[in-house]
């Protein structure tokens, strides 16, 4: 009996090869047994299409119908490969394809899910460790790395070929980047498709292979990158360099993941935006005051102390703490601690024994 092909995709039989592919995906992402769709449904526009994106077999079918025998230019539509689905998980139809209409169905699933485009190849990511003195995880600075990995070749820019050498199609997979083969099955003969070993995927060769990479185009190498630290950046942060990871040949280059670990610094602590320092002081200098030098990250202060300090008073110095991202800066906190003589002379004994019985 003859069928309808146009029909059965909705085109007029008019219809370009673009408005007949646009139909068939509509209906077979609406008809994909995965999807909980019709299965008979989704083999009847699978095998218009077949027929209809195929200028041959259009205009077989045009000339004869489909119910044409294999004879006087008509086509047996017992080998479009559609027959004996019943029961077939269709989620493994990846990479496969209909041997007789030479159409990739893992092509037009990666439509539905994935726009259409090819997944990018990406080289592997790298993370290393970077040690920073307190100082430099305050303030902004820049520091250099190296590190050996798998980078693309200089002479040849990763085409593999020699300076000056044409690219030239694969022999083997024709330019495609894939070769096909034919697997039976109890399910009928499905085509399936595997990245082409000769060109890795790409349909081109070097016609001269570069001397530096042996037409590889990456090699291992040093390479030494110029890394930005943040201010305030903290022990176990990361910082990404993009494309600075492995490369790999007609893709892209992984990432370059930097750990950063930061020295602990005996005289300061962080805490928000500002710096915590301890300063031991004379139990004199604490009743009568005194001037003290102070390190800071920005070298040493003279600081004040005034008279009648206590033990722990925290004394603050504006604008010696962390950078904020307004350009201002926190403080540094000073917390005072008290030194109380162990021994004391027979003088100095009296005197603190007069201060007590004046009640001080």
């Amino acid at each position: 009996m003859n069928k309808d092909y146009y029909k059965i995709l909705g085109v007029s039989k008019d219809a370009s090869k673009e408005d007949i592919k646009k139909a068939f995906r509509k209906l077979a992402h609406e008809h994909h047994p995965d999807k909980g769709g019709n299965i008979e449904k989704f083999k009847e526009v699978s095998e218009a299409y077949g027929v209809l994106s195929d200028d041959n077999k259009r205009s077989q079918y045009d000339t004869y119908g489909s119910a044409g025998s294999t004879g006087a230019g008509g086509f047996n539509q017992g080998q479009s490969g559609f027959g004996g689905f019943e029961g077939f998980d269709f989620s493994g139809f990846n990479q496969g394809g209909n041997q007789d209409f030479d159409f990739d169905l893992g092509d037009m699933f990666g439509d539905f899910f994935g726009g259409g485009r090819k997944k990018q190849k990406k080289g592997r990511d790298i993370t290393v460790d970077m040690e920073l003195t307190f100082q430099e995880s305050v303030f902004e600075t820049t520091k250099k790395i190296r590190i050996t990995k798998t980078s693309k070749c200089g002479s040849c820019g990763g085409s593999g070929a020699e300076k000056g050498s044409q690219m030239e199609t694969c022999p083997v997979c024709s330019g495609y980047g894939k070769v096909r083969e034919t697997k039976r099955s109890i399910f009928g003969n499905f085509m399936t498709e595997k990245v082409c070993d000769n060109c890795s995927g790409t349909g081109k060769i070097p016609k001269v292979k570069c001397t530096t990479c042996r037409g590889y185009g990456i090699l291992k190498k040093d390479e030494e990158y110029e890394v930005k630290i943040p201010a305030d950046v903290n022990d176990g942060e990361t910082i990404r360099l993009t494309g600075a990871g492995e490369a790999i040949k007609d893709g892209s280059s992984g990432d370059l993941y930097i750990r950063i670990r930061v020295k602990k610094n005996p005289l300061f602590e962080k805490e928000g935006k500002n710096l915590i320092t301890e300063l031991n002081i004379k139990l004199t200098d604490a009743i009568l005051g005194a001037k003290y030098n102070l390190e800071t990250l920005d070298g040493n202060i003279e600081l004040k102390i005034p008279e009648g300090m206590a033990f722990g008073e925290i004394l603050r110095v504006k604008g010696k703490g962390i950078p904020k991202e307004n350009g201002s800066r926190g403080d540094l906190f000073v917390r005072v601690n008290i030194k109380t003589p162990s021994r004391l002379s027979k003088q100095a004994k009296k005197v603190f024994e007069d201060l007590r019985n004046e009640g001080i």
